[in-house]
C-alpha cells in the first residue's frame, strides 16, 4: 500500500541519515575554513547548495548549535561561533585550573588514567604524521587535554572540562590552519609527557601554564580579537 502523501504546503522529510549527512558536511566545512568563524548560516541557501530541505538543515544546524560549533541568536538566526575575547580568557583560565589540577596528581593517579594520557598523545601524534583532516587533530588534540584533567580521578571534573574544549572547537581548528602548527603543538605535548614521565612534576605544571597562556594569544590573534 503507498505511503500517505505529505500534506499540502509542508516540506518533504528526508531519512535521518540525511540530516547525518549534512551535519557531517557542515562540520567539515567549519574545521577545514569554508565556513569561518561568524559565518552566517542561511537553511535557504544551504538547502539549495546541499540539494536537501529545509527542515533537514534545520535538524542539522540544532545539532551544531548543541555541540557549540554554532551559535543561534534571537531574530538573526544561526551562525558559525565566534568566540568573545573575554569568553576566550575565561575558558583558557578554567583549563588552567582544571589540567594543571590533573598534571599534579601525575604521581598518585591511577596508572590506567596515565596510560590514557599516553595513549591520547599517540592519537594525537599519529594524526600529524599523518596530515589528517583539521577536525581529526582538533578531535584529538583536545581529546588528549581532556585526558590530563582525568587524572584527577573526577568525572564531574572531566565532564566540565569536555564542556570548556568543545566551546573552543572552532577556535583552535582556525588557530591550527592559520599558523599551520600541528607539528609545534605535537612537541609541546610530547615535552610535557616527557616531563611527567621524568618525575619532573612542577616543571611539567609550568610548562602547561605557558602552553595555555600561548593557546590563548594564538586564538585571540587568529580570530582578530581585539584585547584593548
Amino acid at each position: 500500500m503507498p505511503a500517505p502523501a505529505a500534506p499540502s504546503g509542508t516540506l518533504p522529510q528526508e531519512h535521518p541519515s540525511a540530516v547525518e549527512r549534512v551535519t557531517q558536511e557542515l562540520r567539515r566545512a567549519v574545521f577545514d575554513g569554508e565556513l569561518e568563524s561568524g559565518t552566517p548560516l542561511r537553511e535557504v541557501a544551504l538547502a539549495a547548495s546541499l540539494g536537501v530541505s529545509r527542515p533537514t538543515v534545520r535538524e542539522a544546524l540544532t545539532v551544531l548549535v548543541a555541540e557549540g560549533l554554532a551559535t543561534r541568536e534571537p531574530h538573526r538566526g544561526v551562525s558559525v561561533t565566534r568566540p568573545e575575547l573575554d569568553s576566550v580568557r575565561d575558558i583558557c583560565a578554567a583549563r588552567w585550573v582544571l589540567e594543571g589540577a590533573g598534571v599534579l596528581r601525575w604521581p598518585d593517579a591511577d596508572p590506567q588514567l596515565r596510560h590514557d594520557v599516553r595513549r591520547r598523545l599517540e592519537a594525537y601524534t599519529t594524526a600529524v604524521r599523518a596530515d589528517a583532516s583539521y577536525q581529526e587533530l582538533n578531535e584529538r588534540h583536545l581529546a588528549f587535554h581532556v585526558s590530563l584533567v582525568a587524572l584527577t580521578g573526577s568525572p564531574r571534573l572531566v565532564g566540565t572540562a569536555e564542556s570548556l574544549v568543545g566551546e573552543l572547537k572552532v577556535a583552535l581548528a582556525q588557530v591550527e590552519r592559520l599558523r599551520r602548527n600541528a607539528h609545534d603543538e605535537a612537541d609541546n605535548h610530547t615535552q610535557l609527557v616527557v616531563l611527567l614521565e621524568a618525575g619532573d612534576v612542577v616543571g611539567a605544571h609550568e610548562f602547561l601554564r605557558g602552553h595555555l597562556e600561548a593557546a590563548e594569544r594564538d586564538i585571540a590573534d587568529a580570530l582578530g580579537l581585539d584585547g584593548d
